[in-house]
């Protein structure tokens, strides 16, 4: 079943005290205006009975209600469900997942249940049970909301953001904008005011957010040529591919008030940006719930604590691979080494970002001789190779797919044991709810000061974190 809705007298209540805690989860359609809102939005409040409540955008579209030039609804947070789903609720998630990236102009009911592997009519039957809309609808709703977003704030022509936003056509783009939004998107450019002085993305987040733990976490694994971690922001190469095509640059992500993050984006990667918003929200984990976090890991939990994702996930693989068996600092040292030899080069790149993570193909091509020769073990680099060749076919290569699934093709692949998968899964796939096996440092911190605690007794005391106990991981590392 979708998202729970609350009672209407106490979404009202929500509304009325702009709580945060349900941006994302719920939106306000006001009957009088024909505006649909966030809860945390400040314009004057509504009066009870103008107000129809909604767990999603997309529902508040499909009434035909118009998004708040105010509140901006494009920019809020996810609601994601962190609970353990049926095969057809994991479906329906990987079915928006797949709409989420604005990708296919072309994209259709029956291309989507093709790529799943079921028929149309039980791909909208389990979509519509889900979400509360169909799967068209959703699409629909996420693309104009990305449009609106790249409308306000960059500067790119209306043309590009009808295709970045994933429309076949600045035709079928006008036709739907004004349907829709009952504006011409020229006309909500000019509402805006002036231009905007830089093109940047605004990405929102349910406070508290623990900034200085996600760059503390981040700045010593930060990989020389690739990233640059500093006081407030993040910067790094990327290459990404989107719509059929290979997009390489540079974006830096900065926190600059609360609840919100702003992402400046090199020119080569704005054509991307319907494939690269999801990726940004799960590298810095912006949907999380923290307050449901703060309540797993108990009182000695730091407010806002978030799991740091990753924008590409062969990366994240390689790296973790790197790091079997050795100090933060050595796999930082092996990963710079690595991308100086088979990493692209990456022009007019902020300092410190000047190259591209190397690819599958690359890796795949490359001998093991190549990669022992950087000091990596000859073991490590079987394992590396033998990796980036299995990735094209590979299911979980692609952004969607079930994590437990990955996680058994990938201990499958030699070198690749259950923590070097369990790791994968939290960082790569933003999994909530991994728990490496095994843990030397987790044994101790779990141990209450005694000896390290056994492996069952180890697995049972992790079952406090549930269902976050990826979590409880970077909680536990921290505290030791």
């Amino acid at each position: 079943m979708p998202l729970a809705l609350l009672p209407p007298d106490a979404a009202y209540a929500a509304l009325q005290a702009h709580d945060a805690r349900f941006d994302g989860r719920l939106y306000v359609g006001v009957t009088s205006t024909g505006i649909y809102c966030r809860p945390v939005c400040r314009v004057r409040l509504p009066r009870r009975e103008n107000c129809r409540f909604f767990t999603t955008a997309a529902q508040a579209e499909a009434e035909r209600f118009r998004p708040c030039m105010k509140c901006r609804p494009e920019l809020a947070p996810r609601a994601l469900a962190w609970t353990t789903m049926d095969a057809s609720r994991t479906l329906a998630q990987q079915a928006a997942e797949w709409l989420d990236r604005c990708e296919d102009a072309e994209a259709s009911v029956e291309g989507l249940a093709r790529h799943l592997g079921i028929t149309s009519r039980h791909l909208r039957r389990i979509f519509q049970a889900e979400h509360g809309v169909s799967p068209l609808q959703y699409l629909q709703t996420r693309r104009l909301l990305l449009a609106k977003a790249l409308l306000t704030d960059s500067q790119l022509p209306v043309q590009e953001v009808a295709f970045a936003a994933g429309f076949a056509s600045l035709r079928r783009f006008n036709a739907a904008f004004v349907e829709h939004y009952r504006l011409q998107p020229s006309a909500l450019r000019r509402e805006g005011g002036a231009a905007v002085p830089a093109s940047r993305l605004r990405l929102a987040y349910r406070p508290p957010y623990d900034v200085a733990g996600v760059l503390a976490f981040l700045a010593p694994r930060a990989v020389a040529g690739v990233e640059r971690v500093d006081a407030d922001s993040i910067t790094r190469s990327l290459a990404l591919d989107h719509a059929g095509r290979r997009h390489a640059g540079w974006l830096r992500a900065r926190f600059e008030r609360a609840g919100e993050v702003s992402v400046e984006l090199s020119a080569t990667l704005w054509p991307a940006v319907g494939s690269l918003l999801p990726l940004l929200r799960r590298w810095l984990d912006l949907d999380a719930d923290p307050d449901a976090i703060g309540a797993a890991l108990g009182a000695g939990g730091v407010p806002g604590q978030r799991l740091p994702g990753c924008l590409d996930r062969f990366e994240l693989s390689v790296r973790a691979v790197l790091g079997q068996q050795v100090t933060v600092a050595a796999a930082r040292t092996l990963a710079g080494r690595f991308v100086e030899r088979f990493g692209e080069p990456l022009a007019e790149a902020p300092e410190g970002c000047g190259r591209l993570f190397p690819t599958p193909e690359r890796i795949a091509a490359a001998t093991r001789d190549d990669i022992a020769s950087l000091g990596i073990i000859g073991r490590r680099a079987d394992s590396l190779i033998a990796l980036a060749q299995a990735w094209p076919t590979l299911a979980f290569a692609r952004r969607e797919g079930a994590p437990e699934a990955a996680a058994e093709a990938l201990t499958a692949l030699p070198g690749i044991g259950p923590w070097t998968a369990a790791y994968m899964l939290m960082r790569g796939w933003s999994w909530p709810d991994a728990f490496p096996p095994g843990d030397v440092v987790l044994r101790k911190a779990l141990s209450d000061g005694g000896p390290p605690v056994s492996p069952r007794a180890y697995l049972a005391a992790a079952e406090r974190y549930r269902p976050f106990r990826s979590y409880a991981v970077l909680h536990l590392w921290r505290g030791a």
